[in-house]
């Protein structure tokens, strides 16, 4: 029921995503936000979701049939709501209230379906076991709707994680995809340092998992593991998408002070330039 899918073609992918971080940069910095960095590096990913694959519509919100995406990163939710308004989910006047008082559009998404928000995420950990609850609940309802969850790398320390891992496995839910935004860096640097996750992708698989991996910066990469599922295999799939950490700014690649901080005058000047802006 979605016939938006089709409209935008390969090539204006990258135009739409170099907006977005316009708009991620615009905000943060209007409104002293942190989390870009965590932002930047799944801006492809989103895009690619929401204007290439995901079987959901603004129009039909509610719909039963919708797929559904949960952003267990919810720290990074700014280029989440950027994406919902590009696609009509969330009026684009409505973003100029982000982290606002009075405004709904906080520095951790609440959940509201109608708008495109499937799930209250941001203590992380918990988004996959949502997203598993959903996929069981949609097979023994014989629902035939896909469930698409969003990870960071770094809340892969969390147990509760692989809990769901083996739940998911284990109840065959080939239904379920889980995309783990694989930067490397986590908040106070990098995730080998701290709970090293290498070898990621057998790791996933040795629980059960059809595991892929993918330069999640490239749209045609993306473009293809993701049309290599086939959702028959009696197996979930994880979707490994390596990825840089503040991804298209110079300054901000694979630099922690991102992942806390909003740019001062100089340093947006600077970044909207490099940015094309």
């Amino acid at each position: 029921f979605n016939p938006d899918l089709g409209l935008i073609n390969m090539d204006q992918l990258p135009k739409i995503a170099k907006k977005v971080r316009k708009e991620i940069i615009d905000l943060c910095y209007q409104t002293k936000s942190p989390h870009i960095g965590s932002c930047f590096s799944m801006v492809e990913l989103l895009v690619f979701l929401y204007f290439k694959h995901l079987n959901v519509s603004a129009t039909r919100s509610m719909n039963k049939n919708r797929d559904r995406f949960i952003l267990s990163k919810g720290h990074a939710c700014l280029a989440l709501y950027i994406v919902l308004a590009y696609k009509g989910f969330i009026p684009k006047s409505d973003l100029k209230n982000y982290c606002a008082n009075g405004g709904y559009l906080k520095h951790h998404p609440d959940r509201d379906v109608a708008r495109g928000i499937e799930v209250t995420s941001g203590s992380l950990g918990h988004g996959l076991s949502l997203g598993v609850g959903m996929a069981l609940a949609a097979k023994k309802d014989g629902q035939k709707h896909k469930v698409y969850v969003l990870l960071s790398d770094g809340e892969l320390n969390e147990g509760s994680v692989w809990e769901a891992i083996m739940f998911a496995s284990h109840h065959k839910l080939d239904n379920l995809v889980a995309i783990v935004d694989y930067n490397k860096m986590q908040a106070l640097g990098f995730t080998k340092d701290t709970i090293n996750l290498d070898p990621l992708a057998q790791r996933w698989g040795s629980f059960g998992w059809d595991a892929k991996e993918v330069e999640g910066h490239n749209f045609y990469e993306i473009s293809k593991v993701f049309g290599s599922m086939t959702f028959d295999t009696d197996r979930p799939t994880v979707i490994i998408a390596h990825t840089i950490k503040g991804k298209g700014v110079s300054f901000m690649e694979n630099n922690i002070l991102w992942h806390y901080r909003s740019p001062d005058d100089e340093e947006y000047k600077t970044i909207m330039k490099e940015l094309g802006c």
